[in-house]
This record gives C-alpha cells, structure tokens and sequence, in this order.
C-alpha cells in the first residue's frame, strides 16, 4: 500500500469515527458478545472451585476479567485484537 492509499484510508476510518460508524454494534457482533461473555462468567465459576492460592487460577482469572472489560467497553481495532488474542489464548 503506497502512503496516498493509506492516507485515503485512514481519512475513511476518521470520517467514519466522526459519523458513529464505528459506535454501532451489528446484532451479529452484539450476540457474538453475549455468547463469549456468557463462556468467561462459566469460566469464573469454574475457577472459582480451584484453590485461590493457585498461581494458575490467579493468572486466569486476571485474564478473564481483562476480556470482560474489554468486552463492554466501545473498543478500538487494537482492543478488539487484543480481545480475539486472550480468547484464541484462552481456547473458550
């Protein structure tokens, strides 16, 4: 990609942020949402019945939190690669 088409496209994504174009959450990504967030909660419950002290469920557990965030927050392209990064980490 030549810097004239990069410059044409990041120019897109502005107007599209400027629009609320990027705000909009399609029903397919709204329900792609609520079936993961649906998987971490079954994984807290889960982890929950491991001992506390287990250097691995503290671990997972700070992972499954940072993926709740980031699952109700309006994210970014970098926090929505970060998102599908933790769950493809995770095997959800």
């Amino acid at each position: 990609m030549d810097s004239l088409d990069h410059f044409k496209c990041s120019n897109t994504l502005d107007q599209m942020i400027e629009d609320g174009a990027t705000n909009q959450p399609t029903p397919q990504k709204q329900m792609w949402s609520e079936q993961k967030q649906a998987a971490v909660h079954e994984e807290i419950r889960r982890m929950s019945q491991l001992p506390a002290r287990s250097t691995y469920v503290s671990h997972r557990l700070r992972v499954l939190n940072k993926i709740l965030q980031l699952i109700s927050i309006q994210r970014t392209a970098a926090q929505e690669e970060e998102l599908e990064l933790l769950f493809a980490g995770l095997s959800l």
